[in-house]
């Protein structure tokens, strides 16, 4: 009897045990009821860069409609970005996302340990020492920049065949914010997919010093079309330079735009070429879905991961074409359009920054780059970091 009893207990034990385990198992990953979810942006969305960010919000809504409840807060500047941060720490968010570069988001995180707070990269974070719940990310803006230069070198080929412009009148013209490597990286890979068309282009860059102004934009534009540019692009925030080119389409010398973030078709419909964007959705989805279920976020996003940052291209479709216009694009752009997206999804992007060119910092001139052997953007962190003008290549005007 005795030994009977041994053998019961032992036995419900090892029931008891199993059940345990099971039971841990099946709810490893056991997804919450629901989120909190707030968004911040440096702008509202009436600007492409918020706008094309704020199409991240949209998909999670749609994707966990009742799951999350999702708070938003617009036109924060990055050096106003604590208080409107911790009002949503204290409203209860789960996870915070901000598509400004703003220091404090790192600094305050440690602040709120149970939040997650992932900002648009805004810096080179490789070997940086980050809080556990702070993750940057962004999408690798350069292979939707090399592609759409070769949508404006397609374009640019056709004007030479048919003989609207000679030779020397190949200008593109470049619309930028700041000379910061993440700008610098984004129109030389545009230049680079021109020249791989049509080898002897040129780029004027024009700084604007400001990342969102519709009037210095719009100026700025017009400064370089009138300068002899036939096909202009930004890294900028506002239409203007899209309305610049769209106002001078009538003029003896035709005009051409290549638009970022948002497609321009709408307000440029005889001039825009194509449109290159960074996808925030597949990050924000993938970071969501890791809080709801309890699991590191770089453990569930899909993409290069570099520690606590997190970068990927078109091959995760976190960079993609938006609307080429087949009114305006030369004749058989979309079959070599897809066919340079197969490249990239296929490799690595070397090809890129590669070629017979060298290139000098702005900042340093002592710091010089020869592309010979090639330099492979976003290797180690989701922040772009060319940061060379290339030699008789590229003219930065005032």
């Amino acid at each position: 009897m005795k030994r009977e009893y041994i053998i019961t207990t032992l036995t419900c034990i090892v029931i008891l045990a199993a059940f345990i385990v099971t039971f841990k198992v099946l709810n490893i990953g056991n997804e919450k009821e629901n989120l909190t979810v707030g968004f911040i942006y440096d702008n509202d969305e009436s600007t492409p860069y918020t706008y094309n960010f704020a199409l991240a919000k949209d998909a999670l809504e749609k994707k966990y409609a009742e799951k999350v409840t999702i708070l938003t807060a617009s036109n924060v500047l990055d050096d106003e970005i604590e208080e409107p941060l911790r009002d949503m720490a204290e409203e209860g968010c789960d996870i915070i996302f901000f598509n400004g570069y703003s220091e404090l988001v790192m600094q305050l995180s440690p602040e709120y340990p149970d939040i997650q707070f992932c900002q648009a990269s805004y810096m080179d974070m490789e070997g940086k020492s980050v809080p556990d719940n702070y993750h940057t990310f962004k999408g690798e803006a350069y292979q939707g920049r090399y592609v759409s230069g070769i949508v404006a070198g397609q374009k640019i080929r056709q004007l030479k065949a048919d003989g609207i412009i000679s030779g020397d009148q190949a200008i593109v013209g470049f619309v930028a914010a700041f000379p910061t490597s993440e700008v610098i990286s984004g129109y030389t890979a545009f230049i680079l997919g021109v020249r791989s068309v049509v080898p002897d282009t040129v780029m004027r860059v024009c700084y604007t010093h400001t990342w969102s102004s519709y009037a210095q934009e719009k100026r700025a534009a017009q400064q370089l079309i009138e300068d002899g540019c036939v096909i202009i692009s930004q890294h900028t925030d506002t239409i203007g330079p899209a309305i610049a080119c769209e106002e001078a389409s009538g003029e003896e010398m035709p005009v051409y735009f290549v638009g970022y973030n948002q497609s321009m078709s709408d307000v440029a419909p005889g001039t825009s070429l194509v449109t290159s964007r960074i996808c925030w959705e597949p990050y924000v989805l993938d970071a969501v879905d890791a809080v709801l279920h309890d699991k590191k976020i770089e453990s569930v996003v899909t993409g290069r991961i570099h520690g606590s940052d997190v970068s990927a291209g078109f091959e995760d479709g976190w960079v993609e074409m938006v609307d080429l216009n087949l009114q305006v694009a030369a004749p058989g752009t979309q079959e070599i359009m897809n066919a340079a997206i197969g490249k990239f999804i296929r490799g690595n992007g070397d090809f890129v920054f590669k070629g017979n060119y060298t290139g000098v910092d702005p900042e340093n001139p002592s710091d010089t780059i020869n592309l010979s052997s090639g330099y492979r953007e976003n290797q180690n962190t989701s922040y772009p970091l060319f940061h060379y003008i290339l030699d008789d290549v590229v003219t930065i005007v005032e």
